[in-house]
């Protein structure tokens, strides 16, 4: 039997995918509590609602079973705001984000700690660049792990949108390689994604499905995003539309911002403010508005069974929008766990 801990967990992306990959989920973590019920609901795993630096460490030693039959695969995805190209560059000499970078840190404590057989970490390829990642790599190496990384893109994967990612895996039986890419030349598009969704307007919800809404729109941004075209952006409207920023010299920095998306191609990156047109390429290809919270989730390769809320429960926009773009892809989960498990049938460790 293969067992997963997931850290810094979310609303279950990472998880999802192993459990559809064969894997028993047993644990997530994550100190955002809104996260529970879709976490425990898709992966039948149990959410721990805290901060990893409170959990003892009988606790944490508690997360996998003492069977010597199953396999420990920990996992996770430590919040990656600090390495982000959206929130800016590090500024070591100021420490800024310092608590941001100890989550990587927290990630390797939980694994000392419980020793897992196999480790796979996700996250954004910028953190290569930064001393902390060569660190993570040397300790695991330290500590009798193989370690193998590569940056992925995940439209290559079957993905629909354009997103690339840092993979690491670390095993005590040997290198794991992930898959070879499984849709060079035939990439996912927002059309295969969410094409066949009912027309919705701006600030409008759908009859049949609650999670099929969007925001609604200013006046004068409705005359912007009716003013571009698809795949297009501000460079498409009447100056009197456009913003100060689009003026200046360095206003070429933000030409993805009230854009279009194209339907024949992959979607940009799915972010945690996906739901706004001022916030990136986030307009539908041709209705007037920007996408839904089910077309972002279905973008993420979320299945439409996906459970978000409870039954009955208000639906509130930010947070799942939060919960979305914070996200590992399904599709691109699976490929890890499929990658995983591959590496444990060589071994001998059979599921």
């Amino acid at each position: 039997m293969h067992e997963v801990v997931d850290l810094f967990c979310g609303v279950g992306g990472l998880s999802y995918g192993f459990a559809k990959e064969g894997f028993s989920v047993k644990t997530g973590v994550d100190t955002d509590p809104t996260c529970r019920f879709a976490f425990e609901q898709n992966t039948s795993g149990r959410f721990i609602s805290e901060d990893i630096r409170s959990l003892s460490k009988n606790r944490i030693r508690k997360l996998f079973p003492r069977h010597r039959d199953v396999s420990k695969v920990l996992v996770g995805c430590a919040p990656c705001q600090p390495f982000s190209i959206y929130t800016g560059r590090y500024k070591k000499e100021t420490h800024v984000h310092a608590d941001k970078w100890a989550l990587l840190e927290d990630f390797l404590h939980v694994a000392v700690i419980t020793k897992p057989h196999v480790i796979s970490m996700e996250n954004v390829p910028r953190l290569l660049k930064y001393p902390i990642f060569e660190g993570f790599v040397e300790a695991l190496e330290e500590m009798g792990y193989e370690v193998t990384y590569e940056v992925v893109r995940a439209h290559d994967y079957g993905v629909p949108q354009k997103r690339s990612r840092l993979v690491l895996f670390a095993s005590k039986f040997g290198p794991i390689d992930i898959l070879a890419p499984t849709h060079l030349g035939k990439q996912k598009t927002v059309r295969d994604a969410i094409g066949k969704l009912a027309p919705i307007k701006a600030g409008e919800c759908s009859d049949v499905d609650p999670l099929h809404r969007s925001r609604g729109l200013s006046k004068v941004n409705l005359r912007r995003i009716r003013s571009t075209s698809e795949g297009g952006g501000w460079k498409d409207w009447d100056k009197r539309l456009q913003l100060k920023c689009h003026a200046k010299e360095n206003g070429r920095s933000f030409r993805s911002v009230y854009g279009r998306m194209r339907w024949d191609a992959p979607s940009p990156v799915i972010t945690t403010q996906c739901l706004g047109i001022g916030n990136g390429r986030f307009g539908h290809p041709e209705q007037d508005r920007a996408i839904s919270i089910r077309e972002a989730a279905l973008l993420q390769t979320f299945p439409k069974t996906y459970k978000f809320v409870k039954p009955g429960a208000e639906i509130y926009g930010l947070i799942l929008a939060r919960q979305i773009g914070n996200a590992v892809p399904v599709r691109l989960a699976k490929i890890i766990a499929r990658s995983i498990r591959r590496h444990l049938q060589l071994e001998g460790r059979v599921n």
